[in-house]
């Protein structure tokens, strides 16, 4: 999996394409990605009461979800009609001079 966390990505498909975040957590064996303010649900949650006896109040929690890694493309910033603009780009992988192996963006050449 090409996208790890801490990348900023934008979102290629789905309700919430177009939107542009920060990979919160990564799950490779799911193909999977969480991301900063993308694919939000809401979740309603029970009362709890922990073991120290405080009662925890319920109610509606809006939270984000994962979203297959196929959907999103790492972002970068490309000049597109003249104009500075976030865009996705595929990634790659290629060695330094010192032989680590580096990933980079393929549209624009720089490294990641």
């Amino acid at each position: 999996m090409k996208i790890r966390k801490g990348d900023k990505v934008v979102v290629i498909a789905g309700k919430d394409k177009g939107l542009v975040g920060k990979v919160i957590a990564a799950y490779p064996r799911d193909e999977r990605v969480l991301v900063e303010g993308v694919n939000r649900i809401t979740k309603h949650t029970k009362p709890t009461q922990t073991a120290r006896g405080t009662q925890q109040s319920g109610g509606i929690v809006h939270q984000e979800a994962p979203i297959h890694v196929s959907n999103v493309q790492l972002a970068v910033e490309a000049e597109v009609d003249g104009k500075k603009k976030t865009v996705g780009t595929r990634v790659g992988y290629r060695f330094d001079d010192d032989g680590n192996k580096v990933r980079y963006a393929k549209r624009t050449g720089e490294d990641i």
